[in-house]
C-alpha cells in the first residue's frame, strides 16, 4: 500500500506531533536521568539504610520493574491504548517521590518502590511503543530516542548536584514535579494523535511476527550480551581510570559525558540511515565498532586515547539501544511487548554486567575484561546475523514505505489505520 493522498493541513499537524514527540521524550528523559542516581542516596540519607538494605531495596524495585515492563505493555497492547498507561507510568512516579519524601520508615519505603516503582520505569517502554503503534518510521523513532539520551545526560549530573547542594529530597521533589510535566506530555500527545481507531485483528502469539519465537529468543540472548559488555564501560569507568590508569578521578566523568554527548549525534546518523540499510547492518556496525573498541580499552594507558575512545563507545551504544529498539520492533508484531522485551535486555544485562567485572579481580586484570568483552560482542553478532538470515519478510507499514511521509497523522484515515496496525 503506498500513501496516495494527505488531508489538508496534515502535514502542520505531523509536524506538530513529531515536536510534541520530542517534548515528550525530553521530559521522560529528565524523569529517569533524575530518580535512579538519587535512589540510593535517598535510602541513605533520608531512611538511613544501610549497603545491605539499600542492596536488597534496589534489587527488589528492579524485579518490579522487570515485571511491569512485561504486563503493562502487553495489556496495552489488547486496545493500542498506550498513553492510558502512561499516564499511569506518571502518576506512580509521582506517588514514588511522594513515598520517598514522606515515609520515616524504611520498610514503607521499600514496599512503595516495589508496588509504584515498577510501574513508574515503564512510561518510556510504553511511548516508544505508542509511537511504533502510530505508524512512525525507524528514523522517527531513533531520532526520538537522541533526545531522550540528551535529556537523560543532563539531567543525571544535575542531579547529582542538586544532592550535593540541597539534598536528596529536593531532587525528590523536581522527580515530582517533571512526573506532573509527564503527565501534561500525555495530554498534549493525545490531543496531537490521529483519531483513535480500533484495532485490527492482532495475532494471538505475542512473537511470532516475522521472526519465529526461537530466533526472536536468540536475539534476546545477544541483546543482553550486547548490552551488559556495553555497560560495563559505564559502570566501572571510574574504578578503571582511577585505580588502574592512576588518572584523576575527573577524567573518568569527561569520558563518560563524551560518550552520553556523542551518542544524540550518532543515534541521529543511524536514524537517517536506517531507511537505507534496515536494522541489521547497523547493529552489525556497532558490533565491529565495538570490537574495536574494547580492545583499544584493553591497552589503552593515556587520558587523551581514554576520552577519545569514547566516541567508538557512543556509536556502539546508540546502535545497541536507538536501532535495536527498532529492531525488536520489526521482529515482534506487538509494540508494547516489543518495546517491554528490550527494555528487560538491558535490565538483564546490567546483572550480566557484574560477573564480567569480575573478571578484573582475577590474574587477567582489566584487559582480560575487554579481551572478554570484543570475543562476546563477536558471538552477540554471529548470533544476530544467523538469526536474521532467511527470515520472512513481513510487509513494511505505509510509513515504513514512504519516509517523506513521515508521521501517520500525515496519512489519510484508513491509511493511518492500516500503518498502525
Amino acid at each position: 500500500m503506498s500513501v496516495t493522498s494527505r488531508p489538508a493541513g496534515a502535514t502542520a499537524a505531523g509536524r506538530s506531533q513529531k515536536l510534541s514527540l520530542q517534548f515528550g521524550a525530553g521530559v521522560w528523559g529528565l524523569q529517569f536521568g533524575f530518580l535512579l542516581p538519587v535512589l540510593a542516596l535517598a535510602l541513605s540519607t533520608l531512611l538511613h539504610a544501610n549497603n545491605v538494605q539499600i542492596g536488597i531495596a534496589l534489587a527488589l524495585y528492579n524485579a518490579s520493574g522487570f515485571v511491569c515492563s512485561l504486563i503493562l505493555p502487553a495489556w496495552a497492547d489488547r486496545t493500542g491504548n498506550y498513553l492510558s498507561w502512561m499516564l499511569v507510568s506518571s502518576v506512580a512516579t509521582f506517588a514514588l517521590a511522594a513515598v520517598l519524601i514522606l515515609s520515616g520508615d524504611l520498610v514503607v519505603a521499600i514496599i512503595g518502590m516495589v508496588v509504584v516503582g515498577g510501574p513508574s520505569g515503564v512510561g518510556i517502554s510504553l511511548f516508544f511503543a505508542h509511537m511504533r503503534a502510530q505508524g512512525f518510521t525507524r528514523k522517527d523513532i531513533i531520532g526520538t530516542r537522541a533526545m531522550f539520551s540528551l535529556a537523560w545526560a543532563a539531567a543525571a549530573p544535575l542531579a547529582l548536584f542538586i544532592a550535593d547542594a540541597l539534598g536528596a529530597r529536593a531532587v525528590l521533589i523536581a522527580v515530582a514535579v517533571i512526573a506532573i510535566a509527564g503527565l501534561l506530555t500525555v495530554y498534549v500527545l493525545r490531543r496531537n494523535a490521529p483519531p483513535a481507531v480500533a484495532p485490527a485483528d492482532r495475532p494471538r502469539d505475542d512473537v511470532t511476527g516475522s521472526f519465529s519465537k526461537i530466533r526472536v529468543a536468540a536475539v534476546m540472548v545477544a541483546f543482553i550480551v550486547l548490552m551488559g559488555t556495553a555497560n560495563v564501560v559505564s559502570s566501572s569507568m571510574a574504578i578503571f581510570a582511577v585505580t588502574y590508569l592512576h588518572l584523576p578521578g575527573f577524567v573518568a566523568g569527561i569520558a563518560l559525558s563524551v560518550a552520553a554527548l556523542g551518542e544524540v549525534p550518532a543515534l541521529l546518523v543511524l536514524g537517517r540511515l536506517s531507511s537505507r540499510f534496515g536494522p541489521i547492518p547497523l547493529i552489525v556496525s556497532g558490533c565491529i565498532v565495538g570490537v574495536v573498541y574494547y580492545l583499544a580499552m584493553a591497552v589503552v594507558r593515556d587520558p587523551f586515547t581514554l576520552v577519545a575512545l569514547q566516541l567508538l563507545r557512543a556509536w556502539l551504544f546508540a546502535s545497541f539501544t536507538g536501532v535495536g529498539l527498532t529492531f525488536f520492533q520489526d521482529i515482534i508484531p506487538r509494540p508494547g511487548l516489543a518495546s517491554g522485551l528490550f527494555t528487560n535486555t538491558q535490565r538483564v544485562g546490567s546483572v550480566f554486567t557484574g560477573g564480567l567485572i569480575a573478571v578484573a579481580g582475577t590474574s587477567a586484570g582489566w584487559s582480560g575484561v575487554f579481551v572478554l568483552g570484543a570475543g562476546l560482542t563477536v558471538v552477540a553478532m554471529i548470533i544476530t546475523i544467523l538469526a536474521g538470515a532467511g527470515r520472512r519478510r513481513s510487509p513494511q507499514p505505509a510509513a515504513q514505505q514512504d519516509e517523506d511521509a513521515g508521521s501517520p497523522s500525515e496519512l489519510g484515515g484508513a491509511d493511518a489505520a492500516e500503518a498502525a496496525g
